[in-house]
């Protein structure tokens, strides 16, 4: 007769339930980003994606060598969309990499990274009131 399995709790060494330890992120520098400008040659879809991902909320996240893998891949997706004989194999690497530039909701969503909307700025009362007196002073 086979032994009765044991208990999580029974375990040598507790499991996190996500499979396994986490390992600790390393961390580096954020350096500055000089983002490229759009090729005039690429397919009109390759500039709309690109002009997307440049004022969409990932980009904050972007380094160089994220816009570069940009760049590549919209000239893949210049020489896709230009071509006639189109391989089904060629978009899913298109969209594979797409998706690792965060490109749709889902795919932020798998990195954890949320999009939030940044807070009203509100003018203070005293600001308001400086501005009235000035108004009424005649000096603005």
């Amino acid at each position: 007769m086979p032994t009765p399995r044991k208990r999580e709790s029974e375990l040598q060494r507790p499991r996190d339930r996500r499979g396994g330890e986490v390992a600790p992120v390393t961390k580096g520098v954020l350096r500055e980003v000089t983002i490229p400008r759009v090729d005039p040659g690429w397919h009109p879809r390759a500039k709309r994606i690109f002009n997307a991902l440049k004022t969409s909320g990932q980009a904050d996240f972007f380094q160089d060598s994220d816009w570069a893998f940009a760049v590549f891949l919209m000239d893949e997706v210049t020489a896709y969309a230009s071509n006639t004989r189109r391989s089904s194999q060629m978009l899913q690497t298109i969209l594979d990499g797409l998706g690792r530039l965060m490109l749709t909701e889902s795919d932020r969503r798998k990195a954890r990274i949320e999009l939030v909307t940044p807070p009203q700025e509100e003018t203070s009362a005293a600001v308001v009131a400086i501005d009235q007196y000035r108004a009424a002073l005649g000096v603005a």
